[in-house]
This record gives C-alpha cells, sequence and structure tokens, in this order.
C-alpha cells in the first residue's frame, strides 16, 4: 500500500509541476468554463474557492484545478477582444475610462493622489505597462519561499506570457546613459533582479500584443474549473463553534443584476477560501466579512467574526516622481524596458513617443492627466476640474509637442506606510486609502538622488541627440504649466528644492500594497491568522513591493503556492492511506 500511495503522489504532483500550456495559435480567449455569474446557480458547492481572477488569482486558481474542484470569482469581465487592453499603442486608454463598467476603477488616496484597480480578469496585468522582472533571491529568502520551487514557478508564468523586448533607440539611449554615468555593470537582457543597468522582459510580444495573467488560465483543467465573470463578493461565510475558531465555509456573491448567490466548500478538512482581490480588495472584503478592527467594523454595523487590528495595515504605495524630456526628433512609442537598479535605493525607468486614439495624438501615455497623472498639479490640486483643464489644454497642442519621453524614478519599499479603511458596507465602493508619500525621510532621500541620476542621464553623451542643447534640468523642472513640452508646475523660486519637487509631483506606478501582512495578518502560509480555511494570497501580503515591479512575482505566488497547497494535501492523502 505504501509503494502505491507513493506512486499517487508522485504521479499527481508530476501533472502538477510540468502541465504544459496551450500552443500560441490556440485562442484563450475562448475558454469554456468562463460565463457571466448571471448563469450561476443559486447555490454550488467546490474544493476550492478563489475570490478574484487577478494577477495572482489566475495562476493559483489554475494549478488549484489539476486536483480539484475550483471556483474562480472575478469581478470584473473578460479582457480579451478589448484593443483598449491588448494594444500597447493604447496604453492609458483602459486607465481612462472613468464608467463605471471601465475594467480600471479609479481611486484617489488621502493623500490627494490619483491610483486605479483593476476590475478585469487578469488584474493589473490588464492596465500596466508591462515590465516584467523578478524579485531579488535576498526577498525570496526573506519571505520563506523555497528558491527552486520559486524558480519553477517564474519559468512556468514565463512560458505564456514573457518576452524579450526589442530595444530601440530612445531606450537605448537611456541604457547607456545610465551605463555612463556609473550605474553599473551592465547586465544585458534578464528577468533577475540585478544591481546595474538591465533591459527587463515585457508581456507585449513583438507584435505589441499585452499578455495577462488572464492567459495562465489556459493551464487550468476545464473540466474542474468554473470561471465567473461579473461576480461581485459581498462577504466570506464563517461557520463559529465554541471554543474553536471561526471556519470559512462559503460566499455570498452578486452578479451584474444583482441577484445574489453562495457557494459553499465541500465539506473536506483541506478544502479552503483563497482571498486575491488586491491590495484594496482583500483586505476590504476581510472587514466586511467581520475579520478587521473591532471598532470600526461595529461603525459599520459589521458583526465581529474576529477582532483583527492589522487588517488595513502597512498599505504603501511606491511614490514615481518623472521629468519630461523634448526630443529635437521623433521617438519610438515605448513603455518600461530598461531599467537603472541604483545602489541607493532608486529605480530609473523611461518611457517615450506619443499614444494615439483616433489618429490624433491624446497624451503623454502612462503620464497623462486622463489617468490622473497630472504631476503639475500638487496631490491635494488634482481636482476633476484640474483635469479636466489640463486635457482641454492638451487636445490644443500641437503634435511636436508630445515628441520625447519621459525618464522616471521610483523609489525602493518604500518605508513610509499608512493604512485602508472602510467607507460603506458595499464592496463596488473603494475604501478609503493613505499611503503616507514621503512620511519616512529616507525615502525622500531616495527620490532626491533619484532625481540627480535622471540629471545626469539627461546630460550624458549617449542621450544627446534626443535633448535640446542648453537646456539643464533646472530649466525642465520650472517651465511653465502651459509648456507644450512639459507637464510639471512652475516654481516661482529659481533654487528649486528637489525635495519640494518630490512632494509636488508624486506619481503613483500602481505599485501598492500592504493591508494583510505576513506576520501581521496571515502567517507564512498565507494562512489567516485566527481563522480557519482561509487564505489570502496577492500583493496585500507584502511587507515591500518585489523587485522594480511586482506583477512577475505576483504571478509567481499564485503558482508557488498552488503547488505548495497542491503538494501539501497530496502528502496528507498519501498519510491517510498509508495508515489505511
Amino acid at each position: 500500500m505504501a509503494l502505491c500511495c507513493s506512486t499517487f503522489f508522485f504521479a499527481a504532483l508530476s501533472s502538477i509541476l510540468f502541465s504544459a500550456p496551450l500552443r500560441a495559435s490556440q485562442k484563450v480567449s475562448n475558454y469554456t468554463f468562463m460565463r457571466n455569474a448571471t448563469a450561476a446557480p443559486d447555490i454550488s458547492y467546490y474544493d476550492y474557492i478563489v475570490i478574484g481572477g487577478g494577477t495572482a488569482g489566475c495562476p493559483l486558481a489554475a494549478t488549484l484545478s489539476q486536483n480539484y474542484s475550483v471556483l474562480l470569482l472575478e469581478r470584473g469581465g473578460s479582457p480579451y477582444g478589448n484593443p483598449n487592453i491588448t494594444n500597447l499603442a493604447a496604453f492609458g486608454a483602459a486607465l481612462s475610462d472613468t464608467s463605471p463598467t471601465s475594467p480600471a476603477q479609479r481611486f484617489i488616496s488621502e493623500d490627494g493622489v490619483i491610483n486605479s484597480r483593476a476590475r478585469v480578469l487578469g488584474g493589473g496585468s490588464c492596465l500596466n505597462a508591462g515590465f516584467y522582472t523578478r524579485a531579488s533571491p535576498q526577498y525570496a529568502r526573506e519571505a520563506g519561499w523555497d528558491g527552486r520551487a520559486v524558480n519553477e514557478s517564474y519559468e512556468w508564468v514565463e512560458k505564456v506570457v514573457a518576452f524579450e523586448p526589442e530595444v530601440k533607440q530612445w531606450q537605448s539611449a537611456v541604457r547607456e546613459g545610465l551605463l555612463e554615468i556609473g550605474v553599473v555593470p551592465n547586465n544585458g537582457f534578464s528577468y533577475d533582479h540585478i544591481g546595474g543597468t538591465k533591459v527587463g522582459g515585457t508581456i507585449f510580444d513583438h507584435q505589441g500584443f499585452r499578455h495577462t495573467a488572464a492567459d495562465l488560465l489556459q493551464y487550468a483543467n476545464p473540466s474542474a474549473i468554473t470561471l465567473l465573470l461579473h461576480a461581485t463578493v459581498h462577504r466570506i461565510l464563517f461557520r463559529v463553534k465554541d471554543g474553536s475558531k471561526p471556519m470559512a465555509h462559503g460566499v455570498v456573491f452578486r452578479d451584474s443584476l444583482g441577484r445574489k448567490h453562495k457557494a459553499y466548500l465541500n465539506r473536506h478538512p483541506k478544502s479552503e477560501i483563497i482571498v486575491s482581490a488586491g491590495a484594496l480588495g482583500s483586505p476590504q472584503l476581510l472587514m466586511l466579512s467581520g475579520v478587521g478592527p473591532r471598532q470600526h467594523l461595529r461603525a459599520h454595523n459589521i458583526s465581529v467574526t474576529l477582532d483583527q487590528p492589522l487588517v488595513g495595515q502597512g498599505m504603501s504605495d511606491n511614490p514615481m516622481n518623472a521629468i519630461f524630456v523634448p526630443s529635437p526628433q521623433p521617438v519610438e512609442i515605448s513603455l518600461i524596458e530598461v531599467v537603472g537598479i541604483t545602489s541607493f535605493g532608486s529605480y530609473i525607468e523611461a518611457a517615450s513617443g506619443e499614444n494615439f486614439a483616433g489618429g490624433s495624438p491624446t497624451d503623454y501615455g502612462m503620464f497623462s492627466p486622463k489617468i490622473g497623472q497630472l504631476s503639475r498639479v500638487p496631490p491635494k490640486e488634482r481636482t476633476p476640474e484640474a483635469i479636466a483643464k489640463a486635457t482641454e489644454a492638451m487636445q490644443g497642442l500641437d503634435q511636436a509637442a508630445f515628441r520625447g519621453g519621459f525618464i522616471l524614478e521610483k523609489i525602493m519599499g518604500p518605508i513610509s506606510s499608512g493604512h485602508l479603511e472602510l467607507r460603506t458596507r458595499d464592496p463596488n465602493e473603494n475604501p478609503s486609502v493613505t499611503f503616507n508619500y514621503f512620511q519616512d525621510p529616507l525615502d525622500l532621500e531616495r527620490c532626491v538622488q533619484g532625481l540627480s541620476t535622471v540629471e545626469k542621464i539627461i546630460e550624458s553623451k549617449a542621450f544627446a541627440s534626443f535633448r535640446y542643447p542648453n537646456m539643464p534640468l533646472a530649466m525642465l523642472l520650472n517651465m511653465t504649466a502651459n509648456s507644450p513640452v512639459n507637464l510639471l508646475p512652475k516654481h516661482t523660486n529659481s533654487s528649486l528644492s528637489l525635495q519640494q519637487f518630490c512632494r509636488d509631483t508624486v506619481m503613483t506606478i500602481w505599485h501598492y500594497h500592504g493591508g494583510c501582512q505576513v506576520g501581521k495578518v496571515v502567517d507564512r502560509d498565507y494562512k489567516v491568522l485566527g481563522v480557519d480555511a482561509l487564505r489570502v494570497i496577492d500583493g496585500s501580503t507584502f511587507n515591500y513591493s518585489p523587485g522594480t515591479n511586482p506583477q512577475a512575482t505576483v504571478m509567481m505566488l499564485g503558482r508557488y503556492m498552488g503547488v505548495k497547497i497542491l503538494t501539501q494535501r497530496l502528502r496528507a492523502t498519501a498519510a491517510d492511506q498509508t495508515q489505511q
């Protein structure tokens, strides 16, 4: 019997580890298991319920479905067939869509910085600038992850969504400028997080077509997974017995017509509900389900399942500051491809060229006021009126005004953090979130050093062909608000403080995280402390952002934990059979 169980275990594990993706020619948009939640039964039962079909939820659900029945609930729609998501040249269009059905749900932090959270299958990988890079080995060690399994999980993801970009003139000039000013060595193309200058991966293929976490569902077992779109989870259901921990056993969700559905776990001690709703959605849903700070929950008339004061704490967003460099010659459209990983904790990246929609230039790509990146206005003044005024002014600009690109710096970490609270009991509404940008002096120091590095790149010989002569950084920083070649604020003080510039022009790079952190809300297996049968697996568990850009690691984490959960369950099953 022991031999039989061992054979069963390794055969099952092999099917998990080595399942192959579909061929590129097969269309992943026609998933047979994907349907609108309006078609869902009133009551259903599964081995695993995954809440959130985002960057972590898709690979997690795909992996779990190899051996067990899985329900994947996504509050948004499908990314397939939407050119504003799939085409590189349309970047920013989805983010600028503020309609109730937009794949990007805008929110404004209490700091006044406009941000966005995904509302689409594939999550943030459907909206971001596409950069793909792994976390450092040190990050993995500190997280307690197994290095070999981490690498295998990254590779599993990369077979489907990661590509080497074609680096053209602007990005090449930034790369050579970084090397010239001493951000060395030259690490060439690499997915790895290595100090110096490198070309990272991208989820855009050579035709400019975006590949997202939703594509990882091609690994799923179609007979074991059910994917419901437009399914908004309102709360997690718990069973509470005297003297024992509350146990998650089901969820309540509503479809697009407002009809209520319930899904329950099959009665097995290893069945679980896994929340992968993102850094805003996961702590929000825990609170709506009665897991959070007692006083805050009672203020919203929510029955307390578990008094957990650390839910919603430790919220951070990596601040980004950027400088637009007008070019005397045309530049290519590019998103993030090159990165300088400095020794002082600032990452230098770049994006270039105008985006086109309807045949006319509409914005500065990832730095458009349409998507809230209104850096020429201090955060608290970025009102709808200010955005409308900036957008109108931009539409009157000559096409030459869009010729150029941005060089940005993003700080490592960050150290500064804030908190998240409920505004209402409606899961469709954004919670209140405060990030406290630059609250820690080291964050501000890193921003200043990063901007100084950007200045050196602009003035480097390697970058000479993409800058007008005799245009120092001070001029770029102090251009008037109506200048056709910059979107940065005008300061009357010619000796502009870079510290003040950091505070005034801070934007998001959409890397917010925290709220359900490891060691505070979840353990190292991402099990929610104080309750049973419930985990959180997504960026809300991060204490600081991995690598220069987190999406690769969030996708890896979904796969990594899926394999780990199945491995543990298979071992437990084998042990039970041996005892029999």
